[in-house]
């Protein structure tokens, strides 16, 4: 006799919690190339929810900011390394989830493990610049930062 598995609950991740939408309300997401396959329940998320994630955002933005840019870059190199660890399952859940086949979410996966790995190496290239100044014993000079 087969026993029935309770679905996946996907949740918000806002500041730092996996939290319920303000709706309450969540929605079944079924494979489309198997229908009788329940993906998971999905928050169904409201206005109010996406601002909450924003001013979480901009909250958590003012001490991030502060991080030097190559320890931030750090952070992206080693998100990019647990991509890389578990490409296979996050490919296998987009195919579940969406549909496509297993070979366009590999490439989907692998084109987000290549933009994690090349913007982390930005956190090492935020260069500024000196210019020539017309007056005596002056330069102009510009100092980059991130913005997030």
């Amino acid at each position: 006799m087969a026993t029935a598995v309770a679905p996946r609950i996907f949740r918000n991740f806002i500041n730092g919690e996996w939290v319920e939408s303000r709706s309450g309300k969540a929605y079944e997401n079924r494979n489309p190339a198997n229908t009788d396959e329940l993906v998971g329940m999905f928050a169904s998320s409201t206005a109010e929810d996406a601002d909450a994630a924003v001013d979480a955002a901009k909250e958590a933005y003012k001490s991030w900011r502060l991080v030097p840019a190559p320890k931030r870059a750090e952070i992206l190199f080693r998100a990019a390394e647990l991509l890389v660890q578990r490409k296979e399952q996050f490919s296998k859940d987009m195919t579940r989830e969406m549909g496509k086949v297993l070979a366009e979410t590999r490439g989907d996966v692998q084109e987000a493990i290549d933009m994690t790995y090349y913007m982390a190496g930005e956190g090492r290239r935020l260069f500024g610049q000196t210019t020539p100044s017309e007056l005596p014993n002056k330069f102009a000079m510009s100092v980059r930062q991130s913005v997030g």
